[in-house]
């Protein structure tokens, strides 16, 4: 079967092998005529990047690149690409990479025409409506990892330098307007960041799956999302040259964003704090406490994940499913438990504090307090 397609779910997707070729027929697409690639320190210098460089040059678009993004990214190296942006003359971003390359570029073209601070436009209530539609600059998204989903995302994931708090910054025009999912682009992939994208991608549709808000279609997305991720995770992480098991890795994720609309959990609610206290791998930090969240949420989701093991393949009901996820984490080769991550008892209080700050705490089966959530990053040491 050939992995390749034009889908206009839930935006343009340009999916398919060596489909990175159409890069400046999209920005012609778009209206770009001087786009800035917004990518991450490491993809900078890499083959890819000056692929997707070169081919910009050739049809006369420039090579205008902006990198000096951190791997959980800030506001400060969003002022950075702005004013890159806006000096350069730029009428469009190219974002490229993994979460942290694609959630600055959409910020980056979100916040180009804007006057107020970033943090004016937090996923609370209708604040996105403060921004002005007319100042978002059009994205074009080009994931070159299997795991965030952000490429199909309204919003980006932002930490406050100051606080160390992670917030997700949201409006709907922040959803690119065309996607190329090009599996190539992730044959270079590390194992370690293979795996860790990987469990990001089943950390999101587990999640949206268990959340007990109503959206049957994002429900379905996440069940055949996670059957994805189990089926071909293993077989990328093993040979990273396999292309069919990178494309249906690049479709999980994708799967994984649009479904988590349903929302998500304590997987992420402390992931989150970890990630921007500690500078964790968010996939991997998702991977560490999912077996912790698995049991803490057992009461509301048994009977929900005895179905997922039917449908997986998996015997053993809620209990096979737990034991399978432990399983695929050892042979991932992901690190047991929070202190491997460097996480100790002296911050716990404060991280459950900023657990419970998160907006993934509001799709949590079981509800999240105090005392149960610090006893559930006990748990998960």
């Amino acid at each position: 079967m050939k992995l390749t397609g034009n889908w206009s779910y839930p935006t343009a997707i340009k999916f398919g092998a060596g489909r990175i070729a159409e890069l400046a027929e999209a920005c012609t697409a778009c209206g770009i005529t001087n786009p800035l690639l917004v990518t991450d320190k490491g993809l900078a210098g890499l083959p890819i990047t000056a692929q997707a460089l070169d081919i910009l040059d050739a049809a006369g678009l420039g090579r205008a690149m902006f990198s000096d993004v951190d791997p959980n990214p800030n506001e400060l190296n969003l002022a950075a690409g702005l004013k890159v942006y806006r000096e350069g003359g730029h009428d469009g971003v190219i974002a490229f990479g993994g979460g942290s390359g694609l959630d600055l570029g959409k910020m980056v073209a979100f916040m180009s025409g804007q006057s107020r601070p970033v943090w004016d436009f937090e996923d609370v209530g209708d604040w996105w409506t403060r921004a002005d539609p007319d100042g978002i600059a059009p994205i074009i998204a080009v994931p070159t990892t299997a795991g965030t989903g952000s490429e199909v995302g309204r919003a980006s994931v932002i930490t406050n330098s100051e606080t160390h708090v992670k917030k997700i910054i949201f409006h709907p025009k922040v959803l690119p307007s065309v996607v190329i999912s090009d599996p190539e682009l992730t044959v270079g992939m590390p194992k370690a960041i293979t795996a860790g994208t990987g469990m990001d991608a089943f950390a999101h549709c587990l999640e949206a799956y268990c959340s007990p808000h109503y959206h049957p279609m994002s429900q379905g997305i996440a069940l055949e999302g996670m059957r994805l991720v189990n089926e071909y995770l293993p077989r990328a992480y093993d040979d990273g040259t396999d292309l069919e098991a990178r494309a249906h890795m690049m479709s999980a994720a994708a799967m994984g964003a649009v479904a988590f609309q349903k929302g998500l959990g304590a997987i992420h609610a402390l992931s989150h704090p970890i990630g921007a206290v500690y500078n964790t791998h968010h996939g991997t930090t998702n991977a560490v406490v999912m077996g912790a969240v698995l049991a803490f949420n057992r009461p509301e989701i048994e009977d929900r994940l005895d179905a997922a093991a039917a449908y997986l393949g998996i015997p053993g009901g809620y209990a096979g499913f737990c034991d399978h996820v432990a399983n695929l984490c050892a042979r991932l080769n992901i690190p047991e438990g929070l202190r491997a991550l460097g996480v100790g008892d002296d911050r716990l209080e404060e991280l459950t504090e900023m657990a419970l700050q998160d907006p993934s705490t509001g799709g949590n089966p079981v509800e999240m307090t105090r005392e149960n959530t610090l006893a559930l990053f006990r748990a998960a040491l």
